[in-house]
């Protein structure tokens, strides 16, 4: 028995370090981490996650016997890096709330809020469709395998027995919002030449008939053209997305 508890304590030891870095990273990672999942399903994600990738995590892991505050401090880090790695993850995410926000504005949608799970926030609803697109563009192309391919590599990039360099963390966050808000502008820009061209139109005939109420007809007008263009343009913007998606947590694939 005594031999049997030697060998099932340094084991569960071990699987608690991983699942702290794999339970903090699925927390906040897109798709396996949205918050309108219940916390009961996400731990059982996060427990199964944890077996799949131990094989290989338990590896880099490094071999002894810890003492308690050294037990401790290992898993303060763990978690500080699996929160840092799904934030970076999940800001890839702010692509489409970038392009919904302006495609709202461009079509006269801005008006029409609501509640978005993804972000927690409130957001034109636009915002909101995008987003759940995304997720489940994400889903369908099986880029969530490429999310657990990035947490067993995580261990490569991060080894646990090594100092974080925050200033690599920080260089990667700074690029991956830069890189996403470009994309968000990137697939709205035919929604910004075709506000620009209403908007122009608009101006020019109200110039030419001062008397028409060029307003009262001008929101149904923008209303419906907004979604004649977002329907010729919505396959072109998830496939951008979804390349941009992969491209970006292959960065974290080793």
């Amino acid at each position: 028995m005594n031999a049997l508890g030697e060998d099932i304590v340094p084991t569960l030891i071990t699987f608690f370090v991983v699942f702290s870095r794999v339970g903090a990273m699925l927390m906040l990672m897109p798709a396996l981490g949205e918050a309108p999942v219940p916390s009961r399903v996400r731990l059982a994600i996060a427990m199964a996650v944890c077996l799949l990738i131990y094989p290989v995590a338990a590896a880099a892991l490094p071999t002894g016997t810890l003492s308690a505050p050294a037990l401790f401090l290992v898993v303060i880090r763990e978690v500080l890096i699996g929160l840092f790695l799904g934030a970076l993850m999940r800001l890839t995410m702010t692509s489409l709330n970038v392009a919904g926000g302006i495609i709202a504005y461009q079509s006269g949608l801005a008006l029409a809020q609501g509640f978005d799970p993804t972000q927690g926030t409130q957001g034109a609803m636009l915002s909101t469709f995008l987003t759940l697109l995304g997720l489940t563009v994400i889903f369908a192309a099986d880029l969530h395998l490429l999310l657990i391919q990035a947490l067993a590599s995580s261990y490569d990039l991060f080894p646990v027995a090594e100092a974080i360099n925050t200033s690599d963390l920080a260089d990667a966050a700074v690029r991956i919002l830069a890189s996403s808000f470009a994309l968000g502008i990137q697939m709205a820009a035919p929604f910004i030449a075709y506000g620009l061209i209403f908007y122009a139109g608009l101006g020019l005939l109200a110039r030419l008939m001062p008397q028409l109420q060029v307003f009262f007809i001008a929101m149904p007008l923008n209303i419906l053209f907004g979604f004649t263009v977002l329907a010729l343009v919505l396959g072109a913007i998830m496939t951008l997305f979804a390349d941009y998606f992969q491209s970006t947590i292959e960065q974290f694939v080793r």
